[in-house]
């Protein structure tokens, strides 16, 4: 599928994928026998588990994408995906290595310096650090063009200030990167910008945490006040952090946690509803599954778009707008077909994954860069602003 501007080229899983898939399901259903960790929705923001991202680890399941060099395994982006894929079908906890493996890992492959690659990248596929995320902040959160973090040159390195909100587990994480502004705001709102690579546990970091309506503690306020960062911890080039981080936005805007956050609850509604449901019913599942099914296809495609080397920036971005609102439509959709009382303490398993769904949806649309802003990303991209 092609339209101006956005390119969704048919993509196709090689046998070696499903062989692939198989091993990741045996795997799961081994975890789920022992019960090593209970299936949720959202469980790639809200499932942290270092020990589940070790064992991933361990049969190569991280840093997949990486050059062997640097400690990855020279796998596919496309078996990277269908990994992934059944972690998110199951449920699995996999929040902990989860930005990482998405986004930093590809990022300093392309970006860093050599000895920040051989330094981070081997720690990254052995799941012995973990990395979150520097962009918003208070009134800058899709417009990242407009963000205050500030960073001064001094003796060795640069001092940043300032404060990054909604950043998913950094009080847990080890590292993140850092988007802020090197030289002042002119006439291109876009030049200027840097990135660092900054340690989390640094003098003048305090975080904060920002509780969702579970009372869970994912997000944070981080609060920045002139920390150090040495010149070895520049990721690329100074005043080019915009366009590094829109090249990171197709990482993280395209894959299949974008349309299977709510994906127990479509599973479990369907053991609910049985082999012959009412006509309403089996309508919605139909609807329901043909919509998953065109926003995996796209999202295959991106996947094959990034292991080619392109940047489908603006493909990605069409995926994250329909696969959040596809979603929340999920659990919309189930409560008004079965008789529900949703409660994390309910005691049948649709209701705790409804309620779940239900307290982590106001997130959906807004990480990873609102839906509203994402809209214009495509609309510009087809000459319609």
């Amino acid at each position: 599928m092609s339209i101006p501007g956005i390119r969704l080229e048919p993509a196709t899983l090689p046998p070696a994928c499903e062989a692939l898939r198989a091993e990741v399901r045996a795997f799961i259903a081994d975890e789920l026998a022992a019960g090593r960790f209970t299936p949720a929705c959202d469980n790639w923001l809200g499932g942290f588990d270092p020990d589940f991202s070790r064992r991933l680890a361990a049969r190569g399941w991280l840093g997949m994408t990486l050059p062997r060099e640097y400690g990855g395994h020279g796998r596919t982006a496309l078996e990277r995906y269908v990994v992934n894929e059944e972690l998110l079908a199951a449920g699995a906890p996999v929040a902990a290595h989860w930005v990482g493996d998405r986004q930093t890992g590809p990022s300093l492959l392309r970006y860093g310096t050599e000895e920040q690659k051989r330094y981070f990248l081997p720690k990254l596929a052995a799941a012995e650090v973990f990395f979150a995320i520097g962009m918003s902040e208070p009134g800058s959160g899709s417009d990242l063009a407009s963000v205050r973090t500030r960073g001064e040159r001094v003796d060795g390195g640069w001092e940043v200030t300032g404060t990054k909100l909604w950043t998913s587990n950094a009080h847990r994480a080890d590292w993140f990167f850092v988007l802020c502004r090197t030289e002042p705001l002119g006439e291109d709102r876009h030049a200027g910008l840097s990135q660092f690579i900054v340690d989390l546990k640094s003098p003048g970091i305090s975080i904060r945490p920002v509780p969702i309506l579970t009372g869970a503690h994912h997000f944070n306020e981080v609060v920045m006040e002139r920390v150090f960062v040495p010149d070895s911890r520049v990721l690329g080039q100074i005043g080019q952090g915009w366009q590094q981080v829109t090249s990171e936005l197709a990482f993280e805007r395209s894959g299949p946690e974008r349309f299977m956050s709510t994906f127990p609850v479509l599973q479990e509604f369907l053991r609910v509803a049985g082999t012959d449901p009412d006509p309403h019913t089996a309508q919605a599942i139909g609807e329901l599954a043909a919509e998953l099914w065109s926003l995996r296809r796209m999202s295959l495609s991106v996947a094959a778009a990034l292991q080619r080397g392109e940047a489908p920036d603006v493909a990605a971005a069409l995926v994250k707008d329909l696969g959040t609102r596809f979603e929340s439509e999920v659990f919309e959709r189930v409560r008004l077909l079965v008789e529900t009382a949703p409660s994390l303490h309910a005691r049948r398993r649709l209701d705790q994954l409804l309620a779940q769904a239900i307290l982590h949806s106001p997130g959906f649309t807004l990480r990873g860069g609102t839906n509203e802003i994402l809209r214009g990303v495509v609309a510009r991209a087809l000459g319609l602003r």
